[in-house]
């Protein structure tokens, strides 16, 4: 009688890598990949910018030919593979395709040699190589061998951070860096087999297996079934707690699952016994700190987006470019004055925003901000426009840090131990939460000023983006202005107490 034995999923370079990461995200990706989190704005552009990367990276490569056929297509993506390494006359082939004992690759650039060896080469959007990529090029190094193929080098390609574009063409050999690392993954060949069995193996399992969501959750890859695997665990779930995840991981070994949970005895961050009084705390000082801005106060934020091939002359790959500010001014009398620039089109918008700026915030007022990013954008300015330097550079004087003073003087249940403006904005100021915006979060916003200037040609559409980008950067001036007047509101509320904060419900 002939017994059936199912066959596992085939495995994949994306695959053995979630493997590493996580055996049960590699049960879910081959399994139940619909329990996955959608791709948001900020993974798409990401995912967008190595797409964009990987086409240029081939230019290095004049007569390459690209193996069209898609994933989905395997077996005409293999024989097409094999159809190009047999005329000599291609000198590389793109995404080439192979297959080895069930395992999948596609080759970013398989470049042949003049030993008639091919050269392996991994493309990556990073700017250094990662302990992560030594992985991806064994397995892919493991099929190559497998399938026959003679390789002479094992290479990273990825971004020179250091290459300073010049204007006109791209020096595409300056813009990227090609590493050979065969020494380093030769020795690591000798796992592979026993990784890919073990993964195999788990694959044919009814059930996925246990593992509970941790750190390895987020390295080196943020795991898309986080939610899924978290949707059952308290809003007060010790992994919640802000810091270093070495002590947290030490009390999960003692049993312990939720932060009121944590002993006395263990020794906590001011923060998070914060969080685990789970109280709001005012600190003493605060009246004192708000009240040390000078008016009229500019509320400033910058949105910029990081080019992995630079755009404009002096420029380094991924260099911030400022697109846009939004300065809501509170007078003495709190009135508002909201004043924005945006750059809507593809020139180097730098001097222009940068005299717009100097025009809004004029010469008197603290400029508050949140975070020191402004101050880093204001520098890189003032470095840049040499004749806009001095003035550029005394507005850095002038910046009040609210992420700071609550940082030290103010905290709240709803943070949940984070202060991003995220989380501290909506739990202050419920009516101005992000979630009825549609650019959410500043990589969002990168992503879609590079789609509205540089792809989109529907003018319609065009205006649209602009005005979601104008209500987004707003958002962010405007809950400053907010967040300031609840504060204060709360300092003049807190009973006077000279040596000990106040504590309220």
């Amino acid at each position: 009688m002939n017994t059936f034995i199912p066959r596992p999923p085939r495995l994949s370079k994306s695959r053995f890598l979630s493997g590493l990461q996580c055996e049960k995200r590699l049960y879910f990706e081959a399994h139940a990949p619909e329990l996955a989190s959608e791709i948001d704005g900020q993974r798409q552009a990401m995912l967008d910018m190595g797409r964009h990367i990987g086409d240029t990276a081939q230019l290095c490569f004049p007569g390459g030919q690209l193996v069209t056929e898609g994933y989905r297509q395997s077996g005409a993506a293999l024989e097409r593979t094999a159809t190009l390494m047999a005329n000599p006359d291609i000198p590389a082939i793109f995404e080439a395709a192979f297959q080895y004992e069930g395992t999948l690759i596609r080759v970013d650039i398989l470049e042949r040699t003049a030993e008639q060896t091919w050269r392996l080469i991994e493309v990556k959007a990073s700017s250094r190589v990662k302990a992560v990529h030594f992985d991806d090029l064994a397995v892919q190094a493991y099929v190559l061998q497998g399938a026959g193929i003679a390789i002479s080098n094992i290479c990273l390609m990825h971004m020179n951070r250091h290459y300073v574009y010049q204007g006109d063409e791209v020096d595409l050999r300056q813009l990227f860096a090609i590493e050979d690392l065969t020494e380093a993954i030769l020795p690591r060949l000798l796992e592979i087999p026993s990784q890919l069995e073990r993964m195999r193996a788990l694959l044919l399992r009814e059930n996925p297996p246990e593992r509970e969501p941790d750190g390895h959750c987020h390295t080196p890859y943020e795991c898309p079934f986080w939610d899924h695997c978290t949707k059952g665990k308290s809003e007060r779930w010790i992994f919640y707690l802000p810091g270093t995840k070495d002590v947290v991981r030490r009390m999960m070994k003692q049993g312990i699952e939720r932060i009121d949970d944590i002993p006395s005895r263990i020794k906590l961050s001011a923060l998070q016994q914060r969080m685990k009084d789970n109280v709001e705390w005012i600190s003493p000082e605060l009246p004192h700190i708000l009240s040390s801005v000078e008016y009229p106060v500019h509320h400033l934020d910058f949105e910029t987006f990081m080019p992995a091939i630079p755009l404009y002359p002096r420029t380094r790959p991924y260099q911030p470019i400022p697109t846009q500010w939004s300065n809501h001014v509170e007078f003495e009398n709190f009135q508002l004055r909201h004043e924005t620039y945006l750059c809507t089109d593809p020139h180097d918008p730098r001097e222009d925003l940068a005299r717009a700026l100097l025009d809004s915030l004029g010469t008197v007022g603290s400029i508050c901000v949140y975070s020191d990013y402004e101050k880093y954008v204001l520098t890189a300015l003032a470095e840049a426009l040499p004749s806009l330097r001095t003035e550029l550079l005394q507005l850095t004087r002038r910046l009040w840090d609210l992420l700071a003073v609550i940082q030290s003087h103010y905290y709240h249940p709803g943070f949940g131990g984070s202060f991003s403006i995220k989380s501290v904005l909506p739990t202050l100021v419920p009516s101005l939460s992000y979630s009825n915006l549609e650019i959410q979060n500043g990589a969002s916003a990168s992503g879609i000023y590079h789609q509205m200037v540089f792809r989109e040609t529907d003018w319609v559409e065009q205006q649209r983006l602009e005005a979601a980008l104008h209500e987004y950067c707003a958002r962010d001036t405007l809950g400053m202005v907010e967040l300031r007047r609840v504060l204060a509101e709360k300092a003049r509320r807190m009973a006077p107490s000279p040596t000990s904060p106040t504590h309220s419900a």
